[in-house]
């Protein structure tokens, strides 16, 4: 009898053990979306034992312990498991982690030294507890280390001589630059004689993407972008090396937990079909706010980080550039501080239309989703972006820069009929100011401004989709594997 596709799924963070950014949503959101599919993979979600995590919410029973080899002595590594929804979940704690106080840290050596050990204690929690897995999925650099191990350190090994390897790109830009000595420490060599550029033969991220079977990053259009010089982070050139085996799958949407129709923070809740009801929420935000309660006034928003990634500073100067208009903005997220300061100062100069909330408030976050007419992504890149469909969802129309996921997932008004936003080409103010001023001008046509709405709450944004990509690309690696192994035998 034939038994079910086995997965190692590893990833630093998950929903909702601990999240720091969008990591935690996919490998939150993912691993049930696999196992709801109709041939039940059995996939296992591997994570760190963080401090953050409340080890008695999730019924943490010790499962396995055993040593990771290291330069300095052997590191004891004591495993957790727990069952979230039919999901197996491992939790791998020791030493690094008993040490860290944060997820992450700008230290990339301590960082590393943490992160491989997890890599190579997750390859031996597999052999402890005997389950071979056929796939291991690892994410961003963090995890590189477990893709590299099992082609170099664990190339002779029986027990994963049938594994395929997949490793998905996040945020390229993160090579885990810095991390080399812990690497070496734990016995993995760098790269000799390799296609990667000299200096990232001992980076963990770049000897992963040498040695995956096949690479995936979160949209079609991040993967070719990650072809150029412009966002390749000086590995353009290797990735053309790897094209083949590079492959863009869009991440999905939790559609129960974002629905405009459910949601409990609403002032009013709404779809479709009762888009009217909708205005409700935008007059509750602006008292909550204090902005004029005028609907004819469109509400613009900018929710998230606030770095360079993310272009806030794009959107206060754009905002400057279409002060002639009449509207209102709100900006929620922290950050930079230098941004966190720039973004007040625009509060400041425009206070009757403009607040700035300085600070991380989900609850807010869905009121503005539920209640502003147009959401700003501003973003330099965005391999995908949640922003866009959660906005979309919530009949919040995105003004993006077209980029990554961002151009895969809204449809530009204007260029298509069909159209469920406002798409501008470059990363500047100027460009930015002129599809807001499209889309304010739309705005004040209140014959097209819903179905507009109503498009975008119609994409079927669900993980549903992205899981069935995911599974045909895992069954496309053992076939792969087979044939190689049967030829070789």
């Amino acid at each position: 009898m034939e038994r079910n596709l086995r997965v190692l799924f590893l990833a630093a963070e998950a929903e909702p053990f601990v999240k720091i950014g969008g990591l935690g949503d996919v490998a939150g959101a993912l691993p049930p979306a696999l196992l709801s599919l109709p041939d039940h993979p059995d996939v296992r979600l591997v994570i760190p034992l963080h401090k953050q995590i409340n080890q008695k919410t999730y019924k943490l029973k010790p499962v396995a312990a055993f040593e990771v080899e290291h330069a300095g002595g052997p590191i004891q590594a004591e495993v957790f498991k727990t069952n979230l929804n039919n999901l197996t979940v491992y939790l791998i704690n020791g030493a690094p982690f008993e040490e860290a106080e944060f997820v992450y840290t700008s230290d990339t050596l301590a960082d590393g030294y943490k992160y491989t050990f997890f890599s190579l204690a997750a390859l031996e929690l597999c052999r402890t507890i005997d389950w071979q897995p056929d796939i291991v999925h690892a994410h961003d650099w963090h995890t590189a280390a477990s893709v590299y191990a099992l082609k170099t350190n664990y190339r002779k090994d029986p027990f994963y001589q049938a594994t395929s390897t997949l490793l998905t790109i996040h945020n390229l830009p993160y090579l885990g630059n810095g991390a080399g000595p812990a690497l070496k420490n734990f016995g993995i060599p760098k790269a000799s004689k390799s296609a990667l550029p000299w200096w990232a033969q001992d980076m963990p991220l770049p000897l992963g993407l040498l040695t995956a079977d096949k690479i995936n990053t979160v949209s079609k259009g991040y993967a070719q972008e990650m072809l150029t010089p412009d966002f390749g982070s000086g590995l353009e050139e290797f990735l053309q090396t790897r094209r083949s085996d590079l492959i863009g799958i869009l991440n999905g949407l939790d559609l129960d937990n974002w629905n405009p129709e459910t949601d409990p923070n609403l002032a009013e809740n709404f779809n479709t079909e009762s888009l009217g009801r909708r205005a409700k929420n935008k007059t509750t935000l602006q008292n909550e706010l204090g902005l004029s309660t005028n609907r004819d006034l469109p509400l613009l928003a900018f929710i998230g980080r606030m770095d360079h990634q993310k272009g806030v500073d794009i959107a206060l100067e754009a905002l400057r550039n279409i002060a002639d208009l009449e509207w209102q903005a709100v900006i929620l997220g922290t950050g930079d501080p230098n941004i966190e300061i720039s973004a007040n100062q625009l509060a400041d100069e425009m206070p009757d239309r403009v607040r700035a909330l300085i600070r991380f408030d989900s609850t807010l976050a869905r009121k503005i989703y539920a209640g502003a007419d147009i959401m700003m992504i501003p973003s330099r890149y965005e391999p995908c972006g949640l922003i866009q469909m959660i906005s979309m969802r919530y009949g919040c129309v995105p003004v993006a820069r077209s980029t990554g996921g961002l151009k895969d997932t809204i449809l530009d008004y204007g260029s298509h009929r069909a159209g469920t936003g406002f798409l501008f080409p470059q990363a500047n103010p100027d460009s930015m100011a002129n599809a807001l001023r499209r889309a304010c001008t739309t705005y004040s046509d209140k014959r097209r401004w819903p179905y507009l709405q109503k498009r975008g709450m119609q994409k079927n944004f669900s993980w549903k989709k992205s899981a069935l990509q995911y599974q045909n690309l895992y069954q496309m690696l053992i076939n792969h594997k087979h044939s190689n192994i049967n030829i070789n035998h």
